[in-house]
Parts: structure tokens; sequence; C-alpha cells
């Protein structure tokens, strides 16, 4: 069987404190946590107290539908502290979700060590972002038989490949997490099968493990979703709220494993990442086909939405969004808007089958397993950054008052 490290290659694609023994240390202003701020103006109950369970739980209407809703403001950091104070959270992987996640829960005071294939690229990060070597930093098996809670963090690709090693890694008492249901839901595909005597559990946020980490950093707080697979001990879903919010949550939401990654491969091949780019590079070839220059085509394509109006959909929706524009431009946008959900509606469709067949799952797989994974991606890459399109928004880039190369 081949190693741990050469299948970690193949598939490639500070708290100095180990023990589970909860270490108390001064809440300071300076501190990234909004739990950890939010301990400084209210007296923390002691790690002993009782609990209230439902403060942060609600039952909200999303367009007719009712939903039940998790607040982090259930989880003050004394209650987080004491519910995980016999745990060691033994995070496997280092990449965007592995860094954002991790950093986060050190920062609220948990028990967080870091498994990472040794002296790789990845445990250089982690050293840089201070985890000790034989104190918070260990190879990965080492980092899961002294974890409790073992969060796997690796990418799809090499969960899969690297899942014979692991399994046996997995044993009775210890809780599985993903932060994506992919694995477990197209097991017939990646062959990871969790032990039947564990908790599985999802805490999946909506965004980049970047993003995790800033909105933590910010005092805000990513929204993420929450699922069960395996409940063995009757927990396992309030250890996945608790989880989500040691992450650095700021409310979550109950879906399925099945739904989370459907969704969202669904929603990354589509209007997030493919979607996008493809309706940008469209609207932009038209425009200079018919004598538009590269500025005035890019601003017109991606400049006025990303810096105008997609802040303005975000901050209160689309039609708030119609009404801050020229009556003009309202006009054009609701007679065309049926005729684009139409042409695209068939391809969408398209697009979940394909998810839910399991056919985007093979290709990724088959891509992100490559040992040539790196050079490919990176190759194809280039191609995006080389087309007229962005090259041209590299200047208009540096034009903008707060430009920072």
């Amino acid at each position: 069987m081949a190693s741990l490290a050469s299948r970690l290659r193949t598939a490639s694609r500070r708290v100095p404190r180990i023990t589970n023994k909860v270490v108390s240390k001064p809440v300071n202003a300076a501190s990234y946590s909004l739990l950890a701020r939010s301990a400084i103006t209210a007296s923390a109950p002691c790690r002993t107290a009782t609990f209230q369970s439902v403060r942060g739980v609600k039952t909200l209407d999303f367009a007719g539908s009712q939903e039940v809703v998790y607040e982090r403001s259930d989880w003050p950091l004394a209650r987080l502290q004491d519910y995980f104070k016999n745990d060691t959270l033994a995070l496997i992987g280092y990449g965007s979700q592995g860094h954002g996640q991790g950093l986060n829960a050190r920062d609220n005071g948990l028990n967080v060590i870091v498994g990472v294939r040794e002296n790789g690229e990845s445990w250089k990060q982690a050293q840089e972002d201070g985890w000790v070597p034989g104190e918070t930093l260990f190879p990965i098996e080492e980092a899961i038989k002294r974890g409790t809670v073992i969060m796997n963090l690796l990418s799809d690709a090499a969960q899969s490949s690297t899942w014979p090693t692991l399994a046996p890694l997995i044993t009775k008492g210890k809780t599985l997490y993903f932060s994506h249901g992919f694995s477990i839901v197209y097991k017939e595909d990646t062959k990871v099968v969790p032990p039947p005597d564990v908790d599985v559990i999802l805490v999946a946020p909506k965004g980049s493990g970047r993003t995790v980490r800033t909105l933590f950093k910010e005092g805000r707080g990513i929204n993420s979703s929450i699922a069960v697979w395996q409940d063995v001990t009757g927990k396992a879903k309030e250890k996945a709220t608790a989880l989500g919010v040691a992450i650095g949550s700021g409310y979550m939401y109950e879906t399925t494993f099945e739904k989370e990654v459907y969704s969202d491969l669904y929603g990354e091949r589509g209007v997030l990442m493919g979607g996008i780019q493809g309706m940008f590079l469209a609207q932009y070839k038209v425009l200079r086909e018919n004598g538009h220059s590269p500025s005035e085509a890019f601003n017109e394509t991606v400049e006025e939405a990303t810096q105008s109006l997609f802040p303005l959909i975000g901050a209160k929706g689309m039609d708030y969004m119609y009404n801050a524009c020229s009556t003009t431009a309202r006009r054009g946008a609701l007679d065309w808007a049926p005729v684009f959900e139409a042409a695209n509606r068939p391809i969408f469709e398209k697009l979940y089958k394909s998810v839910r067949d399991g056919t985007e799952t093979r290709k990724a797989l088959e891509f992100n397993g490559r040992s040539t994974y790196r050079e490919d991606l990176a190759r194809e890459l280039k191609e995006i950054d080389g087309q007229e399109i962005w090259r041209a928004g590299k200047t208009v880039r540096s034009l903008r008052p707060d430009y920072k190369p």
C-alpha cells in the first residue's frame, strides 16, 4: 500500500497546547474572537454553569417556508469552551478551509492541532501561522490519534485517495467532521465509508476559507449549513452547531449531506463561478465585435457589476438595485430578464442532473487526482488570465482610487 505522504502528493492534488484540558487565558480587546470580545463587557458564567440551550435558535420565514436557524448567541465563549473542554480538534489538511477554520477555533480558545504531510508546503504554511511542530502541528496519522474531533478538510480527491490509510484511525468515540458532503454522498466513487460507531457531521461555510477568516476577524461571521450523517451519541447536531460557532459562523441552517453537495457543486458551476465567467465573456466579446474599446467593454460588463450593482443586490435585494438605476435601465432589465431565464433554464437543468448523477464528481476526481494536477490547473487559469477581458481589467482596476497592487 502506498504511504500516506505519497497518496497526498498524488492527490494534490498559537496556542502550544495538546492536552484535553482547557487552559484559561486572558481575554483582551485585541482578540479576533467576537465571543471573546463579548466576554469583556459581560460577566461570563463560570465553566460549570448551566447554559440555556435554545437562546440562539429561531424559526424564520424564508419566502413562505419555515426554517430553523441557529445563531452564535446561543454559544457564548464560556459555554463553547466548557462544551469542548475534554476535546482536541484535529484539523486534517491546511488548505483554504483548514487555515480559516483552524485559526478561528484557536482564537476562540479551543484545543486545536493540525495534521498535514510533514515538511510539505502546508506544513510550512502552518508553521508561519504559529502552529508548533510536536505541540500543535503533527503528521496526519499522529494528529488523528491525538484528536477526538477529526476535521477532514483535505481536498475531495485527497480525502478519497488517503481514506484507506485514515479510516482505521477513526476509532470508536471520535467524531468525524466534514465541510463538504462530497466524499460521503458519492461514496461509490470516493470509497469513503465512515465507521459505524462514530458521529459523522458537517459544517459547510458558505464561502472560501479566506472569507471565513476575514469575516471572523471583522467580528461578523460567515453563514454556514450543518448536517448529520450518523448520530451515534444522540448529540451529533448539537456538536455540529457548536463547531459551527467555533470555526467562525454567525448563523447556521440545517441541510443534509446530499443537499449540501448538490447545491454546492451546482452553484459553483453555475452563477457563482462557471456561469458568471461565461456570461461576462459572451457580453464582452459582443461589445468588442461591435467596435467598443476594451476599457468600455470591461466597464460595462464587469466593473459596473462588481463595484456598483452587485453590492446593492447583496445589501437589499434585486428590486433595490433596479430602483437605484435609471428608468431606461430598469425597463430594459425587466424586459430582458425573462429572456435570459428561458435561455438559461435548460442549461441549469442539465447542470443539476450532471451533479446529481455523479458525472461532475467523477470529472473532479479524475482531474484533481492526476499527478500533473497542479500544472494542468495552472495552464487553464493562465488561459483565463490571458483573455483580453481580464487583461483589460487589470488596467481598469489600477485606476480605482483605493487600488493596491
